[in-house]
């Protein structure tokens, strides 16, 4: 640091109230995180009104962020645009000025960032090509009336890279940031352009995504493999994921980052409509334990192990119910599935939720469960922390890195997450006991000190650009 800046530091500190800046009280420590450009403005400020507040200018005036994503709430399939939309916002909040790029045009609610549509589509989820969707990347689905009759997701990544590659002209970026593999060729178009650092961050590989027989999409592996080598930095939301990707795609164990995901705010004014599962309650009422699962129904996802689970397990306490929220094209399996088992009054299917919905399902719920063979972090556990719930995991989820207050079993391990299920759903004293430990771990987590840890590693990977 400049004798210059450590100077400008030591006179904002004079100048501004420590306390406003949260857990940095000395900004001379605190620049690696926010950067150099912020404290420029900062001092823009002082120098015109002497006082200044945090709030009043951190938004906007720091790192200039091309950011490159599938889905933002409400907009979304799963749990990618979740993490997308919180993320981005606690960096704008550190300091970030965030363009962030969709392939679909609609309606947000956002006033942290920029929100630029690269096609005039409808959301893209909507025709089955989702940022989850990979196994028919190559087939026309999408209605298109301006870009074509009929549309594959490669055609739409074409399209968005192209758009990419025009949007980028003349304009000035500090880093791009991409998010899975979706977007991993717009960003590689956008760093020859622009000559910035590309950042990847992987929420999951196609070896999650796909069957553990097969191992997924090909194309997609490709694809993947390269954006990561191309990458300069790499973020994994788990040590997990991190490992996975060293493992299948041989990249260096010093390039990839951990940065786990954070949860949801709280809904301070949220209040549960019994209205939505009147029927839960009145069996809750008679002393049966709600088990729920939020997840698309998937084979990644690991329902159909989950379900014969429940089977075993209500030969034991026979008022167990499982509310599996989600859908997807193991549907109908899953259905038949319960029937043929026997448990058809055992189990609800509730099709695809979110909002007051979603969160009544938590609130509902006595004990949640995450049964997914290959899960790299998995927020609906943080969700489920939040609301009370006893929570179970996979070993194989990466979310189990920061939740330790939980009970975990091999996904494939059917008998023992039938015992798991039995004992939770006959003991209050155990399943309060896991209620406040986990309530305690979630409380710790905030997506503001992963947007500081992001934060830093931008400035770091730019440094590292520049001293090359």
């Amino acid at each position: 640091m400049s004798s210059s800046t450590r100077l400008l530091v030591k006179n904002i500190l004079a100048l501004s109230d420590r306390s406003v800046l949260g857990d940095c009280s000395d900004l001379v420590a605190c620049l690696p995180v926010y950067g150099e450009a912020i404290f420029l403005q900062f001092k823009k400020d002082i120098d015109k009104s002497g006082i200044i507040q945090y709030n009043d200018w951190i938004g906007g005036t720091g790192l200039k962020i091309l950011m490159l994503g599938w889905e933002l709430p409400p907009h979304n399939s799963g749990g990618l645009g979740v993490a997308c939309y919180h993320l981005a916002k606690s960096l704008a909040k550190a300091g970030a000025n965030i363009s962030f790029v969709l392939p679909y045009t609609a309606k947000h609610d956002v006033d942290f960032m920029e929100i630029i549509h690269a096609t005039s589509l409808d959301p893209i989820h909507r025709f089955g090509a989702s940022a989850y969707d990979s196994k028919n990347i190559t087939s026309d689905i999408i209605e298109g009336k301006e870009l074509g009759e009929r549309l594959s997701l490669r055609d739409i990544q074409r399209f968005y890279g192209d758009f990419v590659d025009k949007h980028v002209e003349g304009k000035d970026f500090d880093v791009i940031h991409s998010h899975d593999w979706l977007t991993l060729e717009a960003g590689a178009i956008a760093k020859r352009k622009l000559g910035v650092p590309l950042i990847a961050h992987v929420h999951a590989t196609e070896f999650d995504r796909g069957d553990l027989e097969h191992g997924g999409n090909p194309i997609i592996h490709e694809i993947e493999r390269e954006g990561l080598l191309l990458a300069d930095k790499i973020i994994a939301v788990s040590q997990m994921t991190k490992d996975l990707i060293v493992a299948k795609y041989n990249i260096p164990d010093d390039k990839i980052e951990v940065a786990h995901n954070g949860p949801n705010p709280i809904d301070r004014d949220y209040q549960f409509e019994n209205s939505n599962y009147q029927f839960l309650e009145k069996k809750k009422q008679a002393g049966w334990a709600v088990v729920s699962a939020i997840a698309r129904l998937t084979v990644q996802k690991g329902l159909s192990h989950l379900i014969r689970a429940t089977a075993m397990a209500t030969k034991f306490n026979p008022k167990i119910i499982l509310l599996i929220a989600g859908d997807g094209e193991l549907r109908d399996e899953l259905l038949e599935l319960s029937a043929d088992l026997g448990i058809a009054k055992n189990v609800a299917f509730t099709g695809f939720v979110r909002g007051q919905e979603l969160r009544d399902i938590y609130a509902i719920s006595d004990i949640f469960v995450m049964s997914s063979r290959s899960e790299p972090f998995g927020i609906t556990a943080l969700e489920a922390a939040s609301s009370d719930n006893a929570v179970i995991l996979t070993k194989q989820s990466g979310v189990s890195e920061v939740l330790l207050n939980v009970l975990r079993y091999d996904y494939w391990d059917e008998k023992r997450l039938a015992e798991l299920l039995v004992a939770t759903s006959g003991s209050t004293a155990l399943t309060t006991e896991m209620k406040i430990n986990v309530t305690k771990e979630y409380l710790k987590i905030s997506w503001n000190d992963i947007a500081k840890k992001i934060m830093d590693i931008y400035n770091k990977t730019m440094q590292r650009r520049r001293n090359y």
